[in-house]
């Protein structure tokens, strides 16, 4: 039998994987769509859990409020990774309007 909190885990890990590139999602953004609404606090301790050889585009994940949620170097790391993929960072803030996903209808 599959253990519930994998399954869960999985949900969250294929959601981030599937944020295309120049694209930006929150924590509670991935929760909704992994179906597990309000569980922003879980998408994250699923990210921080992460091996450090993976391969998920982990920085895509931003905080509500359209802000970086890493410090020191992880956030030197995710804002030349974002901005790399054409996604402006300006004082650890993003422009979610522009680069949010999903938009409605996608």
């Amino acid at each position: 039998m599959n253990d519930p909190d994998d399954l869960r885990r999985q949900r969250v890990l294929a959601t981030i994987d599937a944020i295309p590139r120049g694209r930006l999602a929150t924590y509670g953004g991935v929760a909704l769509e992994a179906g597990l609404p309000g569980r922003a606090r879980y998408v994250a301790r699923v990210l921080r859990e992460l091996p450090a050889n993976h391969t998920l585009p982990w920085h895509r994940v931003v905080g509500a409020g359209g802000h970086l949620r890493t410090s020191g170097p992880s956030a030197t790391l995710q804002a030349r990774l974002l901005r790399a993929e054409g996604i402006p960072v300006r004082a650890g803030r993003l422009d979610l309007a522009n680069h949010v996903w999903p938009r409605a209808g996608e």
